[in-house]
């Protein structure tokens, strides 16, 4: 078990509760996010798309379902958690898909009181992702949108899955459990994770003994925002949607 090692830092802009409340405003760049770690997820400007970022290469799955390359350092993000791999334990899944991610995985790697980052790879035998619309003020709140997302399926794909896990007491800052993104080997094919089933996969955990929660404060709709906690739960559940 790794995790043990020198420090390793999870850092995270913004907030899910801040999405669900509709702040989807972009408040941080990617040239400042970037300075925080080269591999991680997120969305951009008005929930537009999903981002996955890979070795220091941002890429954004729009909701017509093609991949760009981000090179605009100045786009801006609402939300996005980043790391940079160290003290990495290899790990290698025969028969995998999210049952086993959300049982005998945590299980085995004593995750369920920390926050890691999952790189798995492989051929998947099935994907199935979700990718949200982009929004325009007044923005609505994030489970309104998730009713909008274009859904997209591909079997027999060879990609990337990158992502984290957090812990339930985290899931208003992140989400709880798993919360992970797809890429294919062509880039061509992205999504937040909503399905996957592969016969094996390998790639690597790591194990964060630090989270970097970093808050836009100069965000005067952040600032004056409302998060209607009674139902705050059971919003982002609906909206991750990937963790039965």
């Amino acid at each position: 078990m790794k995790g043990n090692g020198t420090i390793s830092t999870l850092y995270e802009h913004g907030t899910l509760a801040s999405l669900m409340a509709g702040n989807m405003a972009g408040t941080i760049t990617v040239a400042d996010l970037l300075k925080h770690g080269n591999t991680g997820i997120g969305t951009f400007d008005g929930i537009d798309g999903e981002v996955v970022i890979l070795d220091g290469k941002v890429y954004q799955a729009v909701a017509d379902g093609t991949v760009n390359q981000v090179t605009d350092l100045q786009a801006k993000l609402p939300f996005a958690s980043v790391h940079t791999p160290a003290d990495l334990e290899k790990v290698r899944l025969t028969g995998v898909d999210f049952n086993t991610l959300n049982g005998s995985f945590i299980q085995q790697h004593e995750l369920q009181n920390v926050f890691a980052a999952l790189r798995l790879t492989g051929t998947f035998n099935h994907v199935k992702i979700r990718i949200m619309p982009k929004q325009k003020p007044p923005y609505p709140n994030l489970l309104e949108v998730a009713n909008m997302q274009a859904l997209f399926s591909r079997d027999q794909v060879e990609g990337t899955i990158i992502g984290y896990y957090a812990p339930e007491i985290f899931g208003s800052v992140t989400a709880a459990g798993w919360h992970l993104h797809f890429i294919s080997a062509d880039r061509q094919f992205a999504g937040h994770l909503l399905e996957f089933s592969a016969p094996q996969a390998s790639g690597d955990l790591q194990v964060f003994d630090t989270l970097e929660q970093h808050l836009p404060v100069t965000d005067q709709a952040f600032r004056q925002s409302e998060v209607d906690l009674a139902t705050l739960r059971d919003g982002i559940a609906q909206s991750e949607g990937n963790q039965d």
